[in-house]
């Protein structure tokens, strides 16, 4: 029996060993982060299991009680594990994201007693039931909800686009392969699954070279690169920078200044288009480079902005650049840009009574 798993599972164990490893020994994860990644991987591997015994024990006298039971935590295991994979990836999801879990695996365990969802004929084989195909819908409404957050939050970036697209892949294989090559693609599910989420977490790693750590965004590093070889695509520039943020750390912690920096960041993310890049460029200042943008978008934009940060406790400087001509430089774009940011933050401190030497 043991043989017969490693055989089966080979690379599932491979891939496992391979990533707990690089879990243990990254320091670019927060510790809540690894924990997660933990027993995510941990839930695939010992899926794995009970795949193993549903199929192989079946044929060797199982009976047809055991193999319902086990059919019941295979189709309730795989929308959990879906969902620990959105609430692991994605920051800010919270624990709810497991409840429409929670209501799949109700309805498989009734199954158990009323062939609802599942059960097993005479020579126990599997037989779909009136809502036979319900863990499919599971796990399509968690990869379409996944993939949809992933590609919101990301900056459109290529190296950003592919692992997600890689994924998409692996998910769309899990929905469409079980009906073409029936079910012994369960077999290779949990092994699917474990690549997938092992090569995301590679291009993670390779993205944190152009991505600031606490927010998400693209970093200083990435916006040198950007002015220098998409020049000729910017047509605008956003330079936007924080009201208050040394108030904050002063008075309430950098924990709190860290928060406020982030609630930003997502507001610049949710305000952006596919033309646009964001970048945070120091401790609270960013900018937005627009590419092949007209005027009224870049306007646009920024009330995008403006209307999102009026939603939250923050406040913001703002200021912009247009130019589709080539009469100025991005240098000199960002310049401009900056002034008109410099004078919208000069009206802030006179109008709010905040001294200047405190942003």
């Amino acid at each position: 029996m043991i043989k017969a798993y490693l055989l089966e599972n080979w690379a599932l164990i491979l891939v496992t060993m391979a990533f707990a490893i690089i879990l243990k020994t990254t320091i670019f994860l927060e510790t809540k982060m690894k924990r997660r990644m933990y027993i995510l991987i941990a839930s695939v591997f010992l899926l794995s299991f009970i795949v193993f015994a549903e199929f192989n024990q079946s044929s060797q006298g199982m009976s047809r009680e055991v193999r319902t039971v086990l059919t019941a935590i295979r189709y309730s295991a795989t929308p959990f594990i879906m969902a620990m994979i959105l609430y692991t990836l994605v920051k800010k999801v919270r624990w709810f994201v497991f409840t429409p879990a929670i209501v799949f695996t109700i309805f498989n365990v009734v199954s158990i007693f009323t062939g609802i969802v599942f059960s097993t004929d005479e020579s126990n084989t599997l037989v779909r039931g009136p809502l036979g195909y319900l863990p499919y819908i599971a796990v399509g409404l968690y990869s379409a909800l996944l993939i949809y957050t992933l590609f919101r939050n990301c900056n459109k970036q290529s190296s950003e686009i592919i692992p997600i697209v890689f994924m998409s892949l692996a998910f769309i294989s899990g929905l469409v392969m079980p009906f073409i090559l029936g079910k012994d693609y369960s077999k290779i599910f949990c092994t699917t699954i474990m690549i997938a989420l092992f090569v995301y977490y590679d291009f993670s790693i390779l993205q944190l070279t152009s991505k600031d750590a606490l927010t998400g965004l693209l970093n200083r590093q990435a916006f040198y690169s950007a002015i220098d070889k998409d020049a000729k695509t910017v047509t605008g520039v956003v330079s936007i920078d924080m009201n208050g943020l040394k108030k904050i750390n002063d008075n309430e912690g950098h924990a709190a200044g860290d928060e406020a920096i982030e609630t930003l960041a997502s507001c610049f993310m949710r305000a952006k288009n596919s033309k646009h890049s964001v970048y945070r460029i120091g401790g609270d200042e960013f900018t937005v480079l627009c590419r092949k943008s007209s005027e009224d978008e870049i306007k646009e934009l920024v009330e995008r902005i403006k209307k999102n940060i009026s939603e939250t406790k923050y406040t913001c400087s703002i200021g912009y650049c247009f130019c589709a001509n080539g009469e100025k430089t991005i240098v000199e774009m960002i310049e401009a840009s900056d002034e008109m940011m410099y004078a919208d933050k000069e009206h802030f401190y006179l109008t709010s009574g905040i001294e200047k030497h405190r942003k």
